[in-house]
């Protein structure tokens, strides 16, 4: 007699494959990293974009891939690579955009959607041409969500994303957008400060709730770090060696603490199944630059790479001699090139958001986070 139901052999093949190989990788870290150049895995490298870090000397102290660059925007590791890492991770979450990267990875590792100049603001890092705005950076997830739920049904999907660690790290390149005075924000007049955090901030929660909707439940949004302070802002506004901006640092800081109010909110709507996290780069950052002899640095102002002064070229010519364009030591270094730090100084970051206290990772920390069962 016949059922409605047919028999789904590569149906069967596929629950078999997933209970046998897949669930116990559940086990290990997994993570979905949306972000900027600050966290980017090689994204951009796929793009038609002037925003690469594809040429030597990036990459040079990352040993995957035997100091050849991977398109991350750093000498080393990011900070999202160190958690990644000291949580146990296996391997890195490649590009989404890679050409190499499977569906299967989304469950192994996580996938990185995060890309190179890419803002909140779809319009923001326009000059670069190409790149991923954060809310494109959702869509891409959600093309991946559909993946897993053809590999592990809807419920085995949200159990496994309830797990699964959702890292924000945007902002920057927003607040850089808007403080450039040749670059015309939103039309021909500049809104107020007040008036571009609030926009700014509404566009950010709009992406958290679109990524609660799609099962994200543990979440870190990292605030903006102390762009004041970074090579290319000093030289804009013409600083010495030691200054930061305070007009820049102080908008940033109104952002974060709006932000803050924002997740604390959202903690109090969709808690406890849900938590997010409010990392504190800004601070951490900031305690770096001042006390940056504490922190074994000989220099918190100037870029390890490329020049003093703009346009700051970051890269190994054909006829250029290595130590003309790098400094001698990079550990020593806060800054790897005129906007990025060193992996020595995300390690440093990246420990504390790990393991510290409430002034830098709020309610709770990132390994508290991992160990978190809503």
């Amino acid at each position: 007699m016949e059922t409605s139901h047919h028999f789904n052999f590569p149906r069967l093949i596929m629950l078999i494959f997933v209970s046998f190989f897949v669930l116990p990788v559940l086990s290990n870290f997994t993570s979905f990293l949306f972000g900027d150049s600050l966290i980017d895995a090689g994204n951009n490298d796929y793009l038609f974009t002037l925003s690469k870090a594809n040429l030597p000397p990036y990459g040079v102290d990352f040993k995957p891939s035997g100091g050849l660059p991977t398109g991350r925007f750093t000498n080393g590791r990011t900070i999202s690579d160190i958690v990644g890492q000291a949580l146990g991770g296996k391997s890195f979450q490649p590009p989404y955009l890679s050409p190499n990267t499977e569906p299967f990875d989304a469950i192994a590792t996580g996938i990185n959607y995060a890309s190179g100049s890419a803002g909140v603001l779809d319009e923001t890092g326009f000059l670069f041409i190409g790149r991923v705005p954060l809310r494109e950076q959702v869509n891409n997830f959600q093309q991946t969500r559909t993946y897993l739920v053809r590999m592990l049904g809807e419920s085995g999907t949200r159990e496994f994303l309830q797990k699964t660690i959702f890292s924000l790290t945007i902002g920057s390149n927003d607040v850089l957008n808007y403080v450039q005075p040749t670059i015309p924000f939103l039309g021909q007049g500049k809104v107020s400060p007040t008036t571009f955090q609030d926009f700014l901030i509404s566009n950010l929660t709009v992406q958290l709730k679109r990524l609660y909707e799609l099962g994200g439940r543990k979440f870190i949004v990292a605030g903006i770090g102390p762009l004041g302070c970074i090579p290319f802002v000093r030289a804009l506004n013409l600083l010495p060696t030691g200054k930061c901006s305070t007009e820049v640092n102080e908008l940033i800081q109104g952002y974060n603490a709006k932000l803050k109010l924002v997740l604390n909110r959202l903690n109090r709507e969709m808690g406890p199944e849900a938590i997010f996290i409010y990392a504190n780069s800004y601070d951490i950052f900031m305690s770096m630059i001042i006390n940056y002899h504490r922190y074994g640095f000989d220099d918190a102002s100037e870029p390890c790479c490329g020049g003093y002064f703009p346009p700051f070229v970051c890269f190994l010519g054909r006829n250029t001699n290595a130590t003309s364009v790098l400094c001698n030591d990079r550990s020593k270094y806060v800054f790897w090139d005129a906007y990025h730090p060193t992996e020595a100084a995300n390690v440093i970051i990246a420990k504390e958001l790990l393991d510290g206290d409430e002034t830098k990772s709020f309610p709770i920390n990132i390994r508290q986070l991992y160990n978190y069962n809503p």
